[in-house]
């Protein structure tokens, strides 16, 4: 199976690499769109922040072919939520693909959320064999609100989504990479769709 990371320049995609080699797996960084199409499966990653991160898929050219990959595509943490319509982090148009626009956690609550939290109303194959109110970890200071697409929720402050599915794209608002037994089994489970 060729399992491509997107490599845009944005953030963890080391540690990423090293959970999929952990599950037996090797996976390609890569930023060459023929390379990216022609993988099995892809994982679009992200830490940062949205705007510069949206300049750098534009500057290589990958926000318009990601939209149109047809293979099991994650987005991870900012990945997802440049997955979204829009982001209030730098006001940045995002992809498009879940159509939902992306907020800033209000003054109620701590920002960044930084650690473990839990994960509720699974409804996704990303999530065979986890149980409800699993813990997963989180660093973010901007979410997405609950959709028709949403098939995991998280509690902070408000009932936000922590997970994605439509078609062909998953999106993980938390980092499997960095979840434990956790998120590796829901990586696995990405990997085997």
């Amino acid at each position: 199976m060729k399992i491509v990371i997107i490599n845009y320049g944005a953030g963890n995609i080391q540690s990423i690499k090293f959970a999929i080699q952990r599950l037996g797996y090797d996976a390609i960084l890569s930023n060459d769109p023929k390379e990216i199409e022609s993988a099995d499966k892809v994982i679009f990653p992200g830490v940062g922040e949205a705007s510069s991160a949206m300049k750098k898929l534009k500057d290589s050219g990958l926000d318009a072919l990601v939209p149109k990959l047809k293979q099991p595509v994650l987005g991870i943490c900012l990945g997802m939520q440049l997955m979204c319509n829009h982001t209030e982090e730098g006001d940045t148009t995002g992809l498009g693909i879940f159509d939902v626009d992306v907020l800033r956690f209000d003054t109620t609550v701590k920002v960044p959320q930084i650690g473990w939290n839990q994960i509720t109303s699974l409804t996704s194959p990303l999530f065979k064999g986890i149980n409800e109110k699993e813990y997963i970890y989180l660093v973010h200071s901007y979410y997405a609100p609950l959709t028709k697409d949403t098939v995991a929720k998280t509690d902070y402050g408000i009932a936000y989504s922590t997970a994605f599915h439509k078609d062909n794209f998953y999106g993980t608002q938390f980092h499997p990479e960095k979840s434990s037994v956790v998120g590796e089994k829901i990586l696995k489970n990405f990997l085997e769709l």
